[in-house]
């Protein structure tokens, strides 16, 4: 039971989002199976691999284990969840946040001038996120007691890249609305968690290439690693289950339990700086 660490699959955490929740999970002593394609440099045209990010959470205080997954591919999914089955006999925390984000999507103009590879988002994206969850929740299920989370963001509610980028992130707010039904009854928690503009280094080379248009975006960003504080914060709570099948924001997270960002910076609720705010999901439950 990686000696009695909490264990944790972060998956798409080759770098950006994923391998920032990972680093963070990592400091608060979990065992974190790092899921994504890229083993190598040179995998992908940008950098970060799983093993990098492994190490990354070994070093920070947990365990980082590297497991190369394609999660367009259901029969490497579940080989992922098989091994985490034998090594572990139980997950604490899911984090889906692999996804595919076409650089045709960044920039453009309209969505009929973009090529029709980019709703590989529904798969890499949407259906991974349900297919990883169907498979991960029996080894939740036996303690009663875990959080699942999808990554998300403000683009489910307002127009953001295009609907190749909004669809997918309202569609898995409202996965977690849905799945948090069926695992109320076992004290499981599914909620969606908003993230804020990220630096990462897809976000730092956008700001590089359009520093007029994107320049802002250092003034209210959130680091990667942020999240992974916040969904630590979430798993222990003991008042969790009153937040599960929500949307939730993370900077609003991260200022309810008190956690800074990097400088000690407090990052700002897209609420509040857009005046956004998620779709409010109704108790009415049809079987």
């Amino acid at each position: 039971m990686g000696q009695n660490r909490p264990v944790a699959v972060v998956t798409g955490a080759s770098r950006g989002a994923g391998a920032g929740i990972a680093q963070a999970l990592g400091s608060h002593g979990c065992t974190v199976y790092v899921t994504g394609r890229s083993e190598n440099q040179g995998d992908s045209s940008l950098t970060g691999t799983i093993h990098q990010t492994a190490d990354m959470v070994t070093a920070a205080g947990g365990q980082g284990i590297a497991a190369r997954v394609d999660h367009g591919d259901d029969d490497q999914v579940k080989a992922l969840f098989d091994r985490v089955a034998e090594e572990q006999g139980q997950v604490d925390i899911l984090v889906n946040n692999a996804a595919i984000i076409r650089d045709e999507m960044m920039g453009r103009t309209k969505f009929w001038e973009e090529p029709l590879s980019v709703l590989d988002t529904l798969d890499v994206g949407v259906r991974s996120s349900y297919v990883a969850t169907v498979l991960c929740a029996p080894l939740m299920l036996p303690q009663c007691h875990g959080l699942v989370v999808f990554t998300s963001s403000s683009g489910a509610v307002h127009y953001a890249f295009g609907p190749a980028y909004g669809v997918p992130k309202a569609g898995v707010d409202k996965m977690a609305a849905d799945m948090a039904v069926d695992l109320r009854e076992f004290n499981i928690a599914a909620v969606s968690i908003w993230m804020g503009s990220l630096l990462t280094q897809r976000v730092r080379a956008i700001i590089a290439a359009k520093p007029d248009k994107f320049g802002h975006i250092l003034d209210t960003a959130e680091t990667p690693e942020l999240t992974g504080h916040v969904i630590w914060a979430l798993f222990n709570d003991p008042d969790i289950m009153e937040s599960s099948g929500q949307t939730l924001i993370g900077a609003e997270l991260a200022s309810k339990y008190g956690i800074t960002d990097e400088d000690g910076r407090q990052p700002p609720s897209y609420r509040t700086m857009f005046d956004v705010h998620p779709h409010q999901q109704y108790p009415h439950v049809m079987r």
